[in-house]
């Protein structure tokens, strides 16, 4: 038996006992760590005509790629992630770029198509793949398409839902609008007016679509997209959310989207409970977030509720088809981690002590782990959206957190100068060199995340335990999450073996019991 102390050691496993995977090309999501980035939040670009503008752009992108995965496993320098989530990148009128105006033109301020094109070429230099955040349950009112849709002899009109009389939703804020100025009929807008529903019950809007994203799997060689809304997307009044007919729809969606690119990974925006998202797995999407266990993994640390995070990961293990589901601590909806978990600790030092753990629990259970641009340093954020997505903290410069050479589009946050790149990269022991570490070991044993998960009951309950077995291997993780320092720690596997113990786990502490047979 082997104890490793922390997740920060060199080595998890004994004598090469499993060797990292090798997937199909069509299956390479399933042993991806991705980082989800807010283009205008991430670099300003030091060169060409969008450089200095105070917005992150492509190039810029382009630029920091060695931070994210320099291409070289034997370097140890850059943080490790295999796969990019872009948020919109499309022609928007809006800052966030969830009203898309254009389809198929990366936004003027973020660059060109071309742009996007030598990004793609980059990544896959360095063996990373690159999602698109696809908007498809709605478009801005401002695209030609919602224009030409308002006048009722245009053959566009039913590529939206209008209707004479607002009709009963599920919902809790006013989802039916009139076109500014006009009377009449009434267009289907669920999140805001300004973003209307397109009728995907149309077989032409329907075409569009699939038209749109086949243009971003070949022409622009995207590996896949993050599908905003999905569960959205077709309504049987009153219901305007998780209906068959979306199913269906995706399924229909997923087939098409196969069919250009065997490989493209199609994951979903299901912001429901495992009962309902699991409906969506694995036919009409291959894979949907969390929610669920990403709140329970951050809210059980801040609270030290081991149950809670053993609870949801049962959950998740016992809905989906193994490892399909994402994991992830936060979003650009949601209040960054670092913010949560400060809620209740007793200085810097006990809320790093948490994110060190919340880092720990989520890149070693299954699923298909995302990492919110940031959260490796711990930076914080709360609502409203915009100061959930804050300029990526480079250096420690007040005013531009070395992210521009201009004026950011967006104030820094105020602990710029302790939390940034250019200090936690000097610093071995910093959150950022323990993302790297555990990065490092999870694409090293990609095999281990493949096996079946065990949950063990230590009679603990501060303490999380979880374990794998393959072959004549078998890895046990033991996690406290408690203020107080926990020995005498037994674990008992549910089979093969008998007790392993005493460990001793500090606060917020895990511990890695590695056993080659």
């Amino acid at each position: 038996m082997k104890t490793i102390p922390s997740m920060l050691a060199a080595a998890w496993l004994c004598g090469g006992a499993v060797a990292a995977a090798q997937p199909p090309a069509d299956d390479w999501w399933r042993d991806a760590v991705f980082y989800e980035v807010f283009v205008r939040s991430f670099a300003d670009s030091t060169e060409g005509p969008l450089a200095g503008d105070g917005v992150g752009d492509i190039r810029g992108l382009i630029e920091r790629l060695d931070y994210l995965n320099d291409g070289d496993r034997a370097t140890h320098t850059d943080l490790g992630v295999t796969a990019l989530w872009l948020m919109p990148i499309c022609q928007s009128p809006s800052y966030h770029g969830y009203d898309v105006v254009d389809y198929k033109s990366v936004d003027d301020e973020y660059g060109t198509n071309e742009d996007f094109r030598e990004l793609m070429k980059a990544a896959h230099a360095r063996g990373m793949r690159v999602i698109v955040d696809t908007v498809i349950n709605h478009s801005s009112s401002e695209h030609p398409w919602f224009v030409e849709s308002r006048d009722p002899a245009s053959a566009k009109r039913d590529w939206y839902v209008w209707s004479d009389e607002p009709l009963d939703v599920e919902w809790g804020s006013t989802v039916w609008h009139r076109p500014r100025g006009e009377t009449g009929e009434h267009y289907f807008g669920l999140f805001w007016r300004g973003m209307p529903d397109l009728n995907l019950q149309h077989p032409d809007t329907t075409a569009a679509v699939h038209d749109l994203s086949r243009f971003w799997l070949t022409d622009m060689r995207a590996d896949g997209f993050r599908l905003d809304a999905a569960k959205h997307l077709i309504e049987v009044w009153p219901r305007v959310e998780n209906t068959q007919e979306t199913i269906d729809w995706l399924k229909a969606y997923r087939g098409a989207m196969k069919t250009a690119r065997p490989d493209a990974f199609l994951i979903g925006e299901v912001w429901a409970d495992a009962a309902q998202v699991a409906r969506y797995i694995p036919d009409a999407l291959d894979a949907a977030f969390e929610f669920d266990l990403a709140f329970a993994i951050v809210e059980g640390v801040r609270d030290g509720d081991a149950g809670r995070i053993r609870d949801a990961i049962a959950t998740a293990r016992s809905s989906y088809p193994h490892g399909q589901f994402a994991t992830f601590l936060a979003n650009h909806d949601m209040q960054r981690a670092m913010t949560t978990l400060r809620e209740t600790a007793a200085g810097d030092g006990e809320a790093l002590a948490k994110a060190r753990l919340c880092a720990t629990i989520q890149l070693t259970l299954p699923g298909i782990p995302f990492v919110y641009y940031g959260e490796e340093l711990g930076m914080t954020g709360a609502k409203p959206d915009p100061d959930l997505r804050t300029p990526m903290q480079w250096t420690g410069d007040a005013r531009t957190a070395g992210f521009t050479d201009g004026e950011p589009w967006r104030r820094p946050n105020a602990d710029t100068s302790v939390v940034n790149v250019e200090v936690q990269a000097a610093d071995g022991d910093s959150l950022l060199a323990t993302y790297r570490r555990l990065i490092r070991q999870r694409r090293a044993h990609a095999e281990l995340w493949r096996s079946p998960l065990t949950l063990i009951d230590t009679g603990n309950p501060d303490i999380l335990a979880y374990g794998y077995t393959l072959g004549g291997f078998r890895m046990i993780v033991a996690a406290n999450c408690s203020g107080r320092l926990q020995s005498g720690v037994r674990v008992t596997p549910e089979k093969d073996g008998g007790p392993i113990g005493p460990l001793s786990l500090k606060p917020w502490g895990t511990t890695i019991v590695t056993i080659a047979n």
